[in-house]
């Protein structure tokens, strides 16, 4: 079993980055997450997911 860690600035990029990255392998689990800051009047988002997978 391994994992991959992603963290991308957009969730549009996030679903390009783990649909490439899943498409060999078994896939166990994924894990979504979003999170917000705000700088100044600016928002900030990080869209990550963690896969679980066998080779």
């Amino acid at each position: 079993m391994q994992v991959k860690i992603f963290d991308e600035g957009h969730e549009k990029d996030l679903e390009e980055s783990v649909n490439d990255f899943i498409k060999d392998k078994e896939i166990l689990d994924i894990k979504y997450q979003v999170a917000i800051s705000i700088v100044g009047e600016e928002q900030l988002y990080c869209f990550s997911a963690m896969i679980v997978y066998r080779k």
